[in-house]
């Protein structure tokens, strides 16, 4: 089946990909589509829905969208949704460094480091007919970034089950346990049992 990634992000589609290979998935600058809607809502949900929604009426075929981000306790679950832009002046997408300066510098000094990633992930096979899942993974936040791969805030999300954060992990290991993992892995049943 072909399926629409929902996002401009190389990394994602490759996420996604390795998860599901029985199926090709398409990024829409691929196909020289413009897509970058506004994400207006308040919840991972909402936002899923409205970059699912979107793709959908432009492409009019199965659309696999996701939104997901950083939830620090300590920061009253914040950068949340915001994850993306978080540290940005004009609420612009930031690099992924400015990001992490931001969170470790508000987690300076601070114990409780607690953490997860959360991810909501939508397959909208037409107007009317969606699945949706929403997935965590429990870590807590470094004192320093480590570690190369991965993406995002991937460097300084210490995850306890391998003693590693998610930058130090394989992108097997990864896909194991985190949120976007979790998440595919109860869609991908959901697809092929279609």
């Amino acid at each position: 089946m072909k399926i629409y990634l929902a996002s401009g992000n190389v990394n994602k589609k490759k996420e996604v990909q390795e998860l599901l290979p029985s199926h090709k998935i398409v990024l829409p600058k691929e196909e020289g589509i413009d897509f970058d809607p506004e994400e207006t809502g308040s919840t991972f949900f909402e936002n899923s829905m409205i970059k699912a929604k979107a793709l959908y009426g432009i492409v009019q075929a199965p659309v696999l969208a996701d939104d997901s981000g950083l939830c620090v306790d300590f920061l009253n679950g914040a950068p949340g949704i915001h994850s993306a832009r978080y540290g940005a002046l004009n609420g612009e997408h930031v690099s992924a460094e400015a990001g992490i300066n931001k969170v470790l510098e508000e987690l300076k000094g601070v114990k409780d480091r607690s953490a997860r990633f959360a991810c909501c992930m939508i397959f909208l096979l037409n107007e009317d007919r969606f699945y949706s899942v929403q997935e965590t993974c429990e870590g807590n936040i470094t004192e320093a970034p480590s570690g190369s791969g991965g993406f995002g805030y991937d460097p300084i999300f210490f995850v306890e089950e391998f003693g590693k954060t998610f930058a130090e992990l394989s992108p097997e290991q990864k896909n194991s346990v985190s949120h976007r993992g979790r998440a595919l892995e109860a869609i991908t049943k959901l697809i092929e049992g279609l």
